[in-house]
């Protein structure tokens, strides 16, 4: 069989909004060497993100869905939105990303080959938080990285797919895949959103206003964001 037959279609998912100067140049160049096509939400932006992706994404087929308003603050609502738009697309493996996520290099040349011999439905991946560009953030606010948490699944449209309804943090998936068989995998995640002191007060003052006394999330991590002295650890591809 061929390397080509061997590949398996890989449907990028991704929310946006006012990503233009951020980090969604570098993560869809990353995507686009790996993906057969993209599904993206653009909630509400006011700059040229949706010009941008499709700039960035030139030759993959992309669906562009563009929201007037964001819905951002009930995010439940968005993720629906986000599920229901990939899935009208017959997708069989949903890579669900955010626009500052991109994974290690030598993800591109082993996915393919990963897939073609994965039983699992669901694979799981550890999801680093960078603090800078070279280094990510170890401590007990912030341990993602010790975790494998489900980023690739293969759609069954024969599974009772179900959601958690919360106004933040509801998951990116629905909440019950990992009743579908499931595998880890070593490669690396790198999420770049907390890497520059901007991003981390913007992200703070976000949540400050969304979720005041931590109802939907972790009160004491919010506050963390803002430690001047933050333990991290140097990244090594």
């Amino acid at each position: 069989m061929s390397a080509i037959a061997m590949q398996k279609r890989i449907t990028l998912s991704m929310i946006v909004k006012n990503e233009c100067g951020r980090y969604l140049e570098q993560a869809l160049k990353k995507h686009r060497e790996y993906i057969s096509n993209a599904v993206i939400i653009d909630d509400g932006s006011t700059d040229r993100t949706a010009e941008e992706c499709l700039r960035l994404l030139e030759g993959i087929p992309v669906k562009l869905v563009r929201n007037r308003a964001s819905r951002f603050q009930n995010e439940i609502e968005l993720r629906l939105q986000q599920w229901e738009e990939t899935i009208r697309e017959n997708p069989e493996w949903i890579l669900n990303m955010d626009a500052d996520e991109w994974f290690e290099d030598r993800f591109a040349g082993e996915i393919h080959r990963l897939l073609a011999g994965e039983q699992a439905d669901v694979l799981c991946f550890r999801l680093y938080d960078f603090w800078s560009k070279e280094a990510y953030r170890d401590d007990e606010y912030w341990q993602a990285h010790h975790y494998y948490r489900p980023f690739l699944l293969r759609y069954r449209p024969d599974f009772d797919y179900r959601w958690r309804a919360a106004a933040q943090h509801c998951g990116r998936f629905p909440e019950n895949i990992l009743e579908l068989p499931s595998a880890k995998s070593e490669l690396r995640l790198k999420h770049m959103g907390w890497s520059s002191s901007v991003d981390r007060e913007n992200k703070f003052i976000r949540y400050m206003l969304l979720d005041p006394k931590g109802e939907h999330g972790w009160r004491e991590q919010y506050l963390s964001i803002m430690d001047e002295h933050p333990s991290l650890v140097a990244w090594s591809e």
